[in-house]
Formats: structure tokens, C-alpha cells, sequence
């Protein structure tokens, strides 16, 4: 029970590595919220493994003024902020659309920026803690046909390397670190690379053993989550089995 006593918001936790964050979150003895904006799948997930459910756009400043008083009327001392929502879409500059740029942006970074702005005074009220933030592999070496995606998990790798240079100069003890996967075996994931393969649609498929499984980038959640890694803060850490420095990784 290594998060005993510890509580923890998960954005995006109804399923894929949220949900399998959460669930090693609640083994370990956390007390955990998961946030989710459809409303059916985040109560039937939070049924399941036992956690607490907030419909939320992660993108909506009010939804995070809402989570804010829902943990306090709770009494919740939050330790750890996984920010896990995330939207995938295929498309290269010439495909690319000014309104789905910015659908994009408003969730995958938007919803970053505004979960560590409302909830990093939650973790300093507590006595200190642990933001990861979700990006991914692509914002270390770019991926043509994924322009916005991979423009926006580079600004979520630039916001964890601010605010964790923030929480050194506050000697706040929180940290901030950002986690790089690539291509993770999830229903998100696996709807995408059916359009981008569309010539080969079981090419994804027939290569999900070899695949990162979203209870690897859990593993490593859990990691920056605990105090094994109390001196880790500011790394971009990469769960890819080489795709970084040896694409392509699909």
C-alpha cells in the first residue's frame, strides 16, 4: 500500500491509461477521482474499480472551478495530478483544419494548463505532491501526419519543464514531470491508426503484442507518483522501446 493515505485526480479515467492508472492507484491505497466529460462511461468505470467520478471537460475553466470545490467540500488533501485527457487526430499541415487545430488545443493543452493552474495551490496546500502530464512520443520527434497532436504534446512538455522549475523556486515540494509513450494499445489509439493505415487496417492490430499496453505507462504513472521518485522533476520520460531514437514506431 505504497499510496496509502495519498489522493489522487485522474483526468480521462474511464478508460485506457487513466483507467489502468487508477486501478494501480487503488491497489496501492490512494483514494482516486477520475474525471471523464461523457458522463455514462466515467460512473460505470468509477462502479467498477472503485473510484470517484466528476463529469468534466478538461477544456472548460468553470468544469475546473467545479473540481476545485467538489475535492473541498470533500475534505480532499490532493497528492498526485495525472493529466491523462487527450484527444487523437490524423492529419498534416495541408489536411489540417483551423478549427480542428483548435479543438485539439483546447483539450491536450488547454486542459493542462488549466488542471495545473487550479490544482497545483491543492498540492501545495497539501504539503507538496506530484503532476504528470501526459504527452507523448511525437513531441520529441515530431510526426508529419499528426501536426496538432504533436504540436500540442509539445506544449505539454514545455509547460511541465515551467512549472517544474516554478515548484523548485517555490520549494513547494511538488513535482512536475511529463511521460512520452508512443503508440499505446488503447481504443483511441487503435480507431486512429485505422485511418492513418487505412491500406493495411489490421496493421495495428496484428502488431498489438509487440505494442506499448496502457498497464506499461501505468507502471510508470505509478512511478512518478510515489516517493521512489522524490528527486525526479522536470524529465521528459519516455515509455517507446526505442521509437525516439529509432522511428518509425507504427
Amino acid at each position: 500500500m505504497r499510496l496509502k493515505n495519498k489522493t489522487a485526480l485522474i483526468t480521462g479515467g474511464s478508460r485506457g491509461v487513466g483507467r489502468a492508472a487508477a486501478e494501480r492507484f487503488i491497489a496501492e491505497g490512494a483514494k482516486v477521482y477520475i474525471t471523464d466529460v461523457v458522463a455514462d462511461r466515467g460512473e460505470a468505470t468509477a462502479a467498477e474499480i472503485g473510484a470517484t467520478f466528476i463529469q468534466q471537460n478538461v477544456a472548460e475553466e468553470a468544469d475546473w472551478q467545479r473540481v476545485v470545490a467538489t475535492l473541498e467540500a470533500d475534505g480532499a488533501n490532493l497528492n498526485i495530478l495525472v493529466n491523462n485527457a487527450a484527444i487523437l487526430q490524423y492529419g498534416n499541415i495541408d489536411m489540417e483544419s483551423l478549427e480542428g487545430w483548435r479543438r485539439l488545443m483546447s483539450v491536450n493543452s488547454d486542459g493542462v494548463f488549466l488542471a495545473i493552474k487550479y490544482m497545483l495551490p491543492l498540492l501545495e496546500k497539501a504539503g507538496g505532491g506530484s503532476i504528470i502530464n501526459m504527452s507523448s512520443s511525437s513531441a520529441l520527434m515530431g510526426v508529419p501526419d499528426f501536426c496538432a497532436y504533436t504540436a500540442s504534446k509539445s506544449a505539454v512538455r514545455g509547460l511541465t519543464m515551467s512549472t517544474a522549475v516554478l515548484c523548485k523556486q517555490r520549494a513547494n515540494k511538488v513535482r512536475c514531470n511529463s511521460i512520452h509513450p508512443d503508440g499505446i494499445n488503447t481504443d483511441m489509439v487503435r480507431e486512429i491508426a485505422g485511418q492513418a493505415n487505412s491500406h493495411d487496417p489490421d496493421q495495428y492490430k496484428n502488431s498489438a503484442p509487440f505494442i506499448c499496453q496502457a498497464e506499461d505507462v501505468a507502471n510508470v504513472i505509478f512511478f512518478l507518483a510515489s516517493d521512489d521518485s522524490r528527486h525526479v522533476n522536470g524529465i521528459a520520460l519516455s515509455v517507446d522501446n526505442t521509437s525516439t531514437i529509432h522511428p518509425p514506431y507504427l
